[in-house]
C-alpha cells in the first residue's frame, strides 16, 4: 500500500497512486476543517484564539493546501496574533501569506497592522504602498497610509530633536574640557530642578547659578549667569535690594565688604565623560540614551575620580569673571555652581569657616 512508500520514491502501480490520491484528499479535508473551525473559534471571542490558533497550525501542518489556500489561512492566524497583541508572531504569519499569495491584499493590510504595532514604519509604508496598488479603493489602508505618514513625520522629528539633543551635549562636553571645568553629581535640585548650562554662538557658557545662605538656609537662583561677568556685579546686586539681602545678625547691618561669597573646594566627585554626557541628556529627547558615550572607549571615559583632600571654603574674589572662578583645580561644579553666602559680621560665620554646621539634608 501507499502507506508504506518510503519517502521520495514515485508510486508505481494504479492501487498505488489511487492510495495517495486518496490520502491527500483526507489531508486537504482535514486542512480544510481546520481552517473552518479556527473561523468558528475566532467568532467565539477572546477567550476562544488561542483555540483558533491552534486550528489554523494543524490546517498548515497537514501540507495539504494549495499556496493560496495556505496564504488565507497564514493570514488568519497573523489576525488572530494581532488580537492577542502578538505583533511580531502576526507580522511573521502575514509575510508568509504574501510570499504564497502576493495579492493576498488581507495579508498585507495585516502586514501593516503588524509592522505599525512594531514601530517598523518603512515596511509599514511599503506593504501598505502595495496593498493600494491592488485595492485603490481600500478605505482601510488608506487610513493607515495617513497614520503611517504622521508616525514618520514625528518620528523624523523626534530622530532630529535627539540628533540636536547630543550635539548640544557633546559640545558643552568640548567647552567644560577647554576650559578644564570639572563636573560633578547634580546637587540641590529640589531647589533649582533640572537646570543646565547652555553654549551660545560665540562659544561662551551661560550657567544657572545656586547662591545658598547657609545660616537660615534660604537661597537664590540667577538663571543667566554669563561666564564672563565678574561677581562684583551680582554682590552689589545683593546689598543694593535688588536681591533678597544676605541673611545676618539684624543687629548688623551689611555692607559690601561684609558680605563674602564661597565656594566648597575639595569636595564632591568629578564625572566621567560618559557620566557627564549622560547628566547632560537628562531631561531632552536623548534621555533614554542612558549608556550613551559618544564614542568613548577608552578608560578614562568612563572612570570618575576625586582629589582626596578634606572639603574647604575658598573665599570668591569679586574682581574674578565666573570663569575663572570654575577653572580652580580644586572646584567640582555640582551640576551647576553652588555659592555660600555669608555675612563675616555674623556670629554664624566663626562657625561656618569651621564647616561646624550641617548643610541643608534635601
Amino acid at each position: 500500500m501507499a502507506l508504506w512508500m518510503e519517502a521520495g520514491s514515485e508510486p508505481k502501480t494504479n492501487e498505488e497512486i489511487v492510495d495517495l490520491e486518496a490520502i491527500s484528499a483526507l489531508k486537504e479535508s482535514s486542512a480544510i476543517e481546520f481552517k473552518e473551525k479556527g473561523n468558528e473559534y475566532v467568532k467565539k471571542g477572546k477567550k476562544h484564539y488561542s483555540d483558533a490558533i491552534d486550528c489554523y497550525t494543524r490546517a498548515i501542518n497537514q501540507k495539504a493546501l494549495s499556496d493560496s489556500e495556505n496564504s488565507i489561512v497564514y493570514s488568519n492566524r497573523a489576525h488572530v496574533n494581532l488580537l492577542l497583541g502578538n505583533y511580531r508572531r502576526a507580522l511573521q504569519d502575514a509575510e508568509e501569506a504574501i510570499r504564497l499569495c502576493p495579492t493576498n491584499v488581507k495579508a498585507l493590510y495585516r502586514a501593516v497592522k503588524a509592522s505599525l504595532s512594531l514601530n517598523l514604519l518603512d515596511e509599514a509604508k511599503s506593504y501598505c504602498e502595495k496593498g493600494i496598488q491592488l485595492s485603490p479603493d481600500n478605505e482601510e489602508l488608506k487610513k493607515l497610509a495617513k497614520q503611517i505618514d504622521v508616525k514618520k513625520s514625528e518620528h523624523e522629528l523626534h530622530e532630529r530633536e535627539v540628533s540636536k539633543a547630543v550635539a548640544t551635549a557633546k559640545d558643552l562636553l568640548s567647552a567644560f574640557e577647554e576650559r578644564r571645568i570639572k563636573l560633578g553629581k547634580a546637587m540641590y535640585q529640589e531647589l533649582t530642578g533640572i537646570k543646565k548650562p547652555m553654549l551660545d554662538k560665540n562659544n561662551i557658557l551661560h550657567w544657572p547659578v545656586l547662591f545658598l545662605y547657609a545660616e537660615v538656609m534660604s537661597s537664590d537662583i540667577i538663571e543667566d549667569f554669563c561666564e564672563t561677568d565678574m561677581f562684583s556685579l551680582f554682590l552689589k546686586l545683593f546689598i543694593s535690594g535688588d536681591v533678597p539681602p544676605c541673611p545676618s545678625d539684624p543687629a548688623v547691618a551689611d555692607t559690601r565688604e561684609s558680605v563674602g561669597i564661597f565656594l566648597e573646594a575639595d569636595s564632591g566627585v568629578c564625572l566621567s565623560k560618559k557620566e557627564v554626557l549622560s547628566y547632560l541628556l537628562e531631561g531632552t529627547a536623548a534621555s533614554h540614551l542612558e549608556k550613551y558615550s559618544g564614542g568613548e572607549t577608552d578608560a578614562a571615559a568612563n572612570s570618575s575620580f576625586s582629589s582626596g583632600n578634606d572639603p574647604k571654603w575658598v573665599k570668591v574674589n569679586e574682581r574674578k569673571t565666573l570663569h575663572d572662578i570654575l577653572k580652580n583645580p580644586d572646584f567640582v561644579v555640582p551640576g551647576i555652581p553652588v555659592f555660600f553666602v555669608v555675612s563675616k559680621r555674623s556670629s554664624f560665620y566663626k562657625d561656618f569657616k569651621s564647616m561646624n554646621f550641617l548643610l541643608p539634608q534635601l
